[in-house]
């Protein structure tokens, strides 16, 4: 059992969805209020396949990571023998798609991603994470995901751009940009970091800024439901893109583990940021891959 404050427990001893729980039918209904215009925003970046144009290599991942695969079954130049015919002279198109979506595309974790010892969120026996896929705390338990984000655009209130690779982003930070998170609130966490990729890739790949650990710390207390932002770990990376903190402060034990916290990672939060809405709805349903540690996803936001 860990020794800091946690969930454990909380919302009882079988429990596999965390701070979702939060997101109570009244809790979505409260959050829908939060849309004002009407206009819909994906927060998503784009998958580049083998057969899209421009090349997959546009795109900010994490070095050294298997990128995503898209084949098309037009031409026979891909998984197929060309398009198929379906009668009265029409044809089809099929897709094949391999991710690989930690560090390489915008997706979920699942609370079974990331553990310490022998026992995942809520004491679940970490021995159920096999080959075969998670038998506790899957992507599957999340369902779908609807609630009020609130944007902690940091780079905007400190007038840059994006913010320095090895910059921690501070308690005192998240709560200058406010609002106040309440129970149940996405917490949307910008960054700028991804629009660096258009700069320089060596320059992307040179580290990442993030939350600190005590920020962490400071959203989950306020009981958020999710944890988004536009990087690749929630919290910063140095220059061999792994986190810098001791097991106590990584960030994925933090929320995932400790706190049941769900986490989207590399979200494009650059036209959301350009509106200077603090407050919208906030839609996300991963795939329902039973086991899976994780999906793509493509994050809306509804202003």
């Amino acid at each position: 059992m860990v020794a800091e404050p946690n969930n454990w427990g909380r919302f009882g001893p079988a429990d596999q969805r965390g701070t979702l729980n939060l997101l109570t039918p009244g809790a979505v209904l409260d959050a829908l209020r939060s849309a004002v215009t009407g206009e819909v925003l994906s927060l998503a970046l784009p998958i580049r396949g083998s057969t899209s144009s421009p090349a997959p290599g546009t795109v900010p991942h994490l070095k050294g990571r298997p990128l995503p695969q898209h084949f098309m079954s037009v031409d026979g130049g891909d998984y197929a023998a060309g398009a198929r015919p379906v009668g009265a002279g029409l044809r089809v198109a099929d897709d094949a798609l391999i991710v690989s979506h930690h560090g390489t595309t915008t997706h979920m974790d699942a609370l079974c991603h990331m553990w310490s010892g022998d026992e995942l969120y809520n004491g679940h026996p970490a021995a159920r994470v096999r080959s075969y896929g998670a038998t506790r705390c899957g992507i599957e338990q999340v369902g779908g995901v609807v609630g009020r984000g609130v944007l902690f655009d940091v780079p905007r209130r400190l007038g840059l751009d994006h913010l320095p690779a090895g910059h921690r982003i501070t308690p005192e930070e998240l709560e200058a940009c406010g609002p106040e998170p309440r129970p149940g609130d996405v917490a949307v966490v910008r960054t700028g970091w991804p629009a660096v990729w258009r700069r320089s890739r060596e320059e992307y790949w040179s580290g990442q800024p993030g939350l600190s650990a005590e920020a962490g710390r400071w959203l989950a207390a306020r009981d958020v439901a999710v944890v988004a932002s536009d990087n690749a770990a929630i919290g910063g990376l140095d220059e061999r893109q792994l986190a810098g903190e001791g097991l106590e402060d990584d960030l994925h034990l933090i929320l995932l583990h400790r706190h049941g916290v769900h986490l989207v990672e590399m979200l494009w939060l650059e036209e959301l940021s350009a509106r200077e809405r603090t407050e919208f709805v906030f839609v996300v349903a991963p795939l329902g891959i039973e086991g899976g540690t994780g999906s793509p996803v493509n994050p809306l936001a509804v202003l």
